[in-house]
């Protein structure tokens, strides 16, 4: 609700006190630029202040006859004037206005509450007496430091009823009194029985019809009041009948008589009823929407139960369920029904249920009202669900690179997809939202695809497969990469079939060839054959290998969100001696400005600022600067759209505004934009053949919204706007360019949602679901009302009525309201309603705070307010478990009030809160810490406790906790015998911490705490648990045994005995970690015993215990020795170590060090590879000496209680001792032996090569030896003689096959 501005006087008391009077007006949450005084109901005066302020003030000099009247005051806000505040009467001088009197509570007081009156007297340091009828003398009196005084009655009973006035008066001049206020009846409610109210014909009706609300009660002779909660002071209605009943009549209903509505009665000493149930009234010309859901699913089997659930806004009504190619409904549900929460049910559904279903509200009376729209449930009954429909995007041809989204349809939920690929069996992907990203890979995923789903209700029943959809790879273009592929496959397959020739070749014309370095044959043969397979291995691989190498991938640079321009110049002293174009981006990433004129030629460019705007200053405005002008922002490797134009005309022109407005529908609220481009402008918007303005708003900013409260066939037509200055002489823009209204039949707007919550991260993956009732429609997707996406139907298959829109990683400039159509032809839908996409974490969290606090009784109001950091924000407040936002709310300041009226159990839960700049892409703050409200009549009980325990030594410190799930409250802590508390309020950084410092004596006792809330409210609080506050050291310490020893197997008993040396004396028990004590005991003798049964290993621990007289309380002994208690099967393993290392040296010997963590126990020391122990020892050290060389190998050592000799520990982990030459220089030795003989092999097996290769060595002749060696003769054969029979050869003494030749070769 609205908060009214506050108006009081100023004036010269006491010495001139009508000679110079100045009212003041204070704007209650948000500072303003303008505040409005009004005298008798018309405006006398408005002032400008010289900056924007909470107050202004109105000097009206002396007062005289022409002064006096009924004063208001306003303040301006975005919105237009706020509403005008208390009246202010000004008499004739000598008296003092006349106070307003009212009590501070929405209902009449019950017994036993305490009520508050206020006092407004408009004066400040007055002095306030509260009158009652029938007594002489004030029964209270104020001097408060303000206008306002509070008058309290406390404990409210029968006797304090009756009628209350108030005066004023002024302290240094008592003779000079105010007027009485106005009386105000004090009525006690709750002492007679609750009456019943009811309306009559029904709590539903049109705008102009008549209603009766009928208050009957069970007592003849009360007056009856009755009472609407929304504005308690102007609808409060008092009759007094003859007998039990009254009737408040209204003979002609207006909108705002909506609301809630109770009464009750009281006698002639104004005690008082309970109050009525509470009537909701509906004053409206059409019902608002009704809501049908199927459940569990509305694609069942055939035989099972189906629950059509009906839900709508209106409150007392019943439903009627209706079957479409049916005139008469099927069901009824009552009004009574709807609030248990009964559904219409279907049993044993056959094939004749299924249809399409609709629900519509059933008035039991008659009424004018039109039946709302609403939506429909289709339900069928099948054997299986029906098949989905699976399209794809962008296209069914793979292109180079590039991924495929196949996206599988069906027009209600589902728990799950599943896309199978006819080539593959063992294909299957599965998704939730059905989209389904293929790649190519290798072009290996070419094929035909089908999708199938399940629902929630039927997980085991999979729906019939889709039609089949075919993906193809590339076809109808090259590209480089594939060219360049294929070239470089034929190339090697060319040099492979010439390798393979030549190699037949030699094969086939050498039979044998002998030369001196013949090997040289067998490495080119090797070298060939390697280069073959090499060739193979890349032919086959080539695609994989290379495809990565020479890709050639194009980015499509996408237009960034379209900034935003506007001018400055100084008005209106010097208008256009200065002119400066701003440019501002939506987008968060913007590297740079550019600004052109009339479309071409860069002006200039200028870096983006932090505020991510720059300016262009053009000076002072010339002929040279007229035309029209658009600017762009750009990010990287990216330019944004252009923003609209701004045309500059002249001096005498301001430049031509931008009209706007969203399609038209009849009967609902239609906002025209205007858009300006100087700020403090006023606007005026003109309809075609009215020659005066239809609507005019004052200095809003940049731009300004006219709404058409209900659009109709009279509102149709041609519009304009125009801008002017708001001080005379007034300069006119030229009218903007006109915008036709026309009302077009539509289709029902679609349901539009994302599949998760609407505030998201950067990089969050975004899923926007269209869908309509309708078949065969195409979609389109709207961002801040521009199209930006579109799911057509010449790549959708035929019967989609719904469409995905996905934003895979949400980047900064992707918030905004976003909407959705659909449409067939030329029919278009209405707009969805919007859904706001908020990229959060980018300004700081704010504070979410609950007034009067965060525990509310059931049916009271509780406001949630949102505190941020930054001014003109837009906020939404959210609650743990939805996914939606609850509430949306635009403010001026740093702040904005959520109301949660008449909250119930279903209210209670964990709320918080963001804000986010809606001119900057919807980018938000972080989320404010989670605020718990509880609904209910008992505050949760607290716990309190002592850390770092409830036994401190003393002059050690101590804090006392008092915390519960309970935040924003305040504790207050109480000890016993003392009549006074310790105080400390929350929304503190220690909140409930009451430290104590050098505690002593005086500080000890028993302490509780409870809730201490800072409002007033009859909510019980209880009180937390008694803490115990202990001290010790001031008595002598005792001793701490365990019975029949510290370690105990799980399930045993134990008894711990805590030994002390006075009589008389209550002993307690602690454990270490544990803040509270554990037991408390008080012996007749000098011994406690805690008896521990059936222990268990979360017993194990540290215990101590204290004592202390009874004569003298929770002053304690000093702690005894700690003992600590294992509970386990095994007692934990030791450790072993060798002294002074692991290596025996020549003649020293080596000890090992066994240790574990309990005392009083035996160790025992084995020896892998012998089977008794090797030595025991009660304090773990044992001497190995390495005679022979006995003493080398792995050991390990275990221990048992002395007091449980059959229960042993687990061998800790084995140490190994070594000698000299140890393992390292063993595995040396092995290597060395292991590479040696890898040599002789390689050694041997490169002689056998060489003796082989000799043997196949050509022979050499020599020829003439007497000749003394010189010449010699290498005989060779020919290589083809063998296979050419016949033929001479060129050597004259070869004369057949076979025949040696000899040729000389000089050596």
């Amino acid at each position: 609700m609205e908060s009214q501005p506050e108006l009081w006087i100023e004036s010269n008391y006491p010495q001139a006190p009508w000679e110079n009077i100045t009212l003041w007006c204070r704007s209650p949450s948000q500072i303003s630029s303008k505040f409005l005084l009004l005298k008798d109901k018309t405006q006398m005066t408005w002032i400008r202040p010289s900056y924007k302020t909470f107050q202004a003030s109105f000097l009206l000099g002396a007062l005289s006859e022409s002064n006096t009247g009924l004063y208001r005051c306003c303040y301006w806000k975005e919105t237009g004037w706020s509403k005008p505040s208390k009246i202010l009467e000004l008499e004739a001088p000598g008296q003092l206005p006349k106070p307003i009197f009212w009590i501070q509570s929405e209902t009449p007081p019950l017994p036993g509450c305490n009520v508050n009156i206020l006092c407004h007297g408009w004066l400040q340091d007055l002095v306030f007496m509260l009158f009652k009828e029938g007594y002489a003398k004030p029964v209270d009196y104020q001097v408060p430091t303000g206008t306002v005084a509070i008058f309290s009655i406390d404990n409210m009973t029968p006797e304090k009823e009756g009628v209350y006035i108030c005066r004023t008066h002024i302290q240094m001049l008592p003779t000079l009194w105010s007027e009485p206020s106005n009386p105000l009846k004090l009525v006690v409610a709750g002492l007679y029985p609750k009456p019943t109210l009811t309306a009559s014909p029904g709590p539903i009706m049109a705008p102009g019809e008549s209603l009766s609300l009928r208050c009957q009660g069970p007592i003849y002779g009360m007056t009856f009041a009755l009472m609407r909660l929304e504005d308690m002071k102007k609808s409060f209605y008092h009759k007094k009948p003859i007998k039990n009943e009254a009737y408040f009549f209204f003979p002609t209903l207006k909108i705002h008589d909506s609301g809630h509505y109770l009464c009750f009665y009281y006698d002639g000493s104004y005690r008082g009823s309970l109050l009525s149930d509470i009537v909701k009234i509906w004053v409206t010309d059409a019902f608002p929407k009704t809501w049908l859901l199927a459940q569990p699913s509305p694609v069942v089997p055939m035989g099972q139960n189906v629950s059509l659930r009906c839900r709508g806004s209106v409150d007392g009504v019943g439903f009627a369920l209706y079957k479409k190619g049916k005139d008469k409904p099927l069901q009824f549900l009552d009004a009574t029904s709807i609030n248990d929460n009964k559904p219409f049910l279907l049993h044993d559904v056959t094939h004749h249920d299924t249809g399409i279903y609709s629900c519509h509200y059933c008035l039991t009376w008659k009424t004018s009202i039109r039946t709302g729209t609403h939506n429909t449930v289709e339900l069928l009954v099948v054997d299986k669900p029906p098949k989905p429909s699976l399209s794809v995007w962008p296209s069914t041809v793979f292109k180079q690179g590039k991924a495929i989204t196949l996206q599988c349809q069906v027009s209600h939920p589902v728990l799950e997809f599943s896309l199978e690929w006819e080539e593959r069996a063992t294909f299957h992907k599965f998704s939730e939202d059905g989209d389904f990203i293929i790649t190519n890979i290798e072009r290996k995923a070419t094929g035909t695809y089908s999708c199938s789903y399940r629902v929630e209700a039927h997980p085991n029943i999979w729906s019939h497969r889709s039609e089949p959809l075919k993906l193809m790879g590339p076809a109808g273009f090259l590209t480089w990469n594939s060219i360049l592929n294929e070239a470089i496959r034929l190339s090697l397959i060319i040099q492979l079939v010439a390798l393979l020739f030549v190699l037949l070749w030699i094969r086939w014309k050498c039979q044998r060839l002998r030369i001196r370095e013949a090997w040289l044959l067998g490495t080119a043969q090797g070298v060939t054959m390697l280069f073959i397979v090499t060739a193979l291995l890349c032919s086959l691989s080539l695609a994989g290998l290379c495809d990565g190498v020479v890709t050639e991938e194009t980015e499509i640079i996408m237009p960034t969100p379209k900034p935003e321009l506007w001018a400055e110049t100084n008005f209106p002293p010097a208008p256009w001696k200065n002119l400066t174009l701003w440019c501002r981006s939506p987008s968060g990433s913007t590297k740079e400005f550019v600004l052109l004129k009339d479309g071409t030629g860069w002006i200039a460019t200028r870096p983006a600022s932090e505020q991510v705007r720059a300016a262009f200053p053009l000076g002072a405005l010339t002929q040279s600067h007229r035309g029209s002008y658009h600017c762009h922002s750009w990010e990287e490797m990216a330019v944004s759209e252009p923003s609209e134009a701004l045309e500059l005309v002249g001096t005498d022109i301001l430049p031509k505004p931008v009209i706007s407005a969203s399609p038209p529908i009849w009967g609902q609220e239609l906002q025209i934009r205007c858009k300006g481009w100087l700020a403090g402008m006023e606007f005026a918007l003109y309809k075609e053949g009215e020659p005066e303005p239809v609507q005019q708003l004052g200095a809003v900013g940049r731009e300004a919204f006219f709404t058409i409260r209900r659009m109709e066939d009279k509102d149709e037509g041609n519009y304009s706007c125009r801008t002017h200055t708001a001080t005379l002489p007034f300069k006119w823009s030229e009218p903007s360019e006109p915008l036709k209204l026309v009302i077009k039949e539509m289709y029902p707007k679609p349901f539009f949602k994302t599949w998760a919550s609407p505030l998201v991260t950067l990089g969050a993956r975004v899923t926007f679901n269209c869908s309509t009732p309708h078949q065969h429609m195409s979609f389109i997707l709207y961002k801040d009302g521009s199209e930006i996406a579109s799911n057509d139907r010449s790549w959708a298959n035929p019967g989609a009525s719904a469409a995905h829109f996905l934003i895979i990683s949400v980047g900064t400039g992707d918030g905004g309201n976003y909407s959705c159509r659909y449409y067939d032809f030329d029919i278009w839908s209405e707009p969805s309603d919007p859904v706001e996409l908020v990229v959060t974490e980018f300004y700081p969290k704010p504070t979410l705070l609950a007034q009067p606090g965060p525990v509310v009784l059931p049916g009271k109001n509780v406001t949630l307010r949102c505190q941020g950091t930054l001014t003109g924000m837009r906020f939404a407040l959210l609650q743990e478990g939805t996914q939606a936002p609850l509430q949306f709310q635009s403010a001026a300041g740093s702040s904005a009030d959520f109301l949660l009226h008449t909250v119930g159990a279903e209210d209670s839960g964990n709320y918080s809160c963001i804000y986010y700049e809606t001119t900057m892409s919807n980018r938000g703050s972080y989320f404010s810490m989670p605020l718990m409200i509880w609904v209910t009549d008992t505050f949760p009980k607290p716990w309190l406790f002592a850390e770092p325990s409830s036994v401190v030594p003393m002059g050690q410190n101590v804090t006392l906790w008092c915390q519960g799930p309970v935040h924003g409250v305040g504790y207050i802590l109480y000890k016993e015998g003392e009549a006074t508390s310790r105080q400390l309020w929350g929304l503190t950084s220690n909140d409930g911490a009451f430290p104590i410092t050098n505690i002593s004596r005086a500080s000890i006792g028993r302490y509780s705490c409870c809730y201490h809330p800072d409002w007033t409210s009859s909510i019980k609080i209880q009180p937390s648990n008694t803490l115990e506050l202990m001290v010790t050291g001031l008595l002598p310490k005792p001793s701490l045994l365990a019975q029949p020893g510290p370690m105990m197997a799980p399930g045993e008993n134990m008894t711990l005995q805590c030994q002390g040396e006075l009589p008389d004396s209550t002993y307690v028990l602690l454990k270490e970690g544990i803040q509270a004590p554990l037991e408390h005991q008080r012996p007749s003798g000098y011994r406690a015993d805690f008896w521990m049964p059936v222990v268990k290993s979360e017993d194990s621990g540290i215990y101590s215990c204290v004592y202390y007289l009874d004569s003298a309380p929770f002053a304690a002994s000093n702690h005894s020795d700690l003992l600590e208690i294992w509970v386990t099967d095994k007692p934990p393993k030791p450790s072993l170590s060798a002294w002074p290392n692991t290596v025996f040296k020549l003649g020293k010997d080596i000890t090992l060090q066994c240790r574990g963590p309990l005392p009083g126990v035996e160790f025992v020391l084995e020896h892998d590879g012998e089977e008794a122990p090797q030595q025991f020892s009660e304090d773990g050290d044992f001497v190995i000496n390495n005679v022979e060389g006995k003493g080398i190998g792995n050991y390990s050592c275990s221990y048992r209680l002395q007091a449980s000799p059959d229960i042993w520990s687990e061998p800790s982990d084995p140490l190994e001792l070594v000698g000299a030459a140890g393992p390292a220089a063993q595995e040396c030795t092995v290597g060395n032996i292991v590479r040696s003989s890898l040599i002789v092999v390689v050694v041997v097996a490169l002689g056998v090569v060489l003796a082989i290769e000799w043997k196949k060595w050509p022979r050499l002749r020599t020829r003439g030896s007497e000749t003394d060696g010189r010449d010699q003769t290498i005989v060779l054969e020919e290589c083809n003689q063998e296979g050419e029979p016949g033929t001479t050869t060129n050597s004259p003494s070869s004369t057949s096959q076979g025949i040696s030749v000899e040729l000389p070769v000089p050596i």
